[in-house]
């Protein structure tokens, strides 16, 4: 099994992580109901952040964390949200890739949901304080 090397690699790794990503019973809803996303449209923009996040060329300039914060206002994120996210991920490099970037992945990965958990669900908004609506 080969590393990740390029982006064709992150390309094929978003395709597979989103073709289970979208059919799961836990978090398929937020792609597919809450924002519904255009594949043809997402999939080269999210290839943009990992070829950043993974080979350090600035590809990506949106904000990740101003377009989650929006999505757990539709919809409030819950913790097994994340940790469902991360596990889809970590098999889904695991089936392709092996090797030091497919690790770097893998890490980033966690990295990324646990930030994200910490700035939606435990942020300080009403959503996820008590009193506030359920997470």
């Amino acid at each position: 099994m080969n590393d990740i090397q390029n982006r064709e690699d992150i390309e094929r790794l978003m395709h597979a992580f989103y073709a289970k990503a979208t059919n799961d019973p836990v978090i398929g809803y937020f792609f597919t109901e809450v924002v519904p996303l255009d594949m043809q449209k997402h999939i080269p923009v999210i290839t943009d952040f990992w070829e950043t996040i993974l080979f350090g060329k600035v590809m990506y300039r949106g904000n990740v964390l101003e377009i989650h914060q929006h999505i757990h206002q539709l919809s409030a994120f819950r913790s097994e949200h994340f940790e469902r996210w991360v596990s889809l991920f970590t098999a889904t490099v695991d089936e392709l890739f092996a090797g030091d970037k497919a690790v770097l992945a893998k890490q980033r990965g966690e990295s990324i949901a646990t930030i994200m958990k910490l700035k939606t669900i435990h942020s300080g908004s009403p959503i996820g304080k008590p009193g506030g609506n359920p997470v």
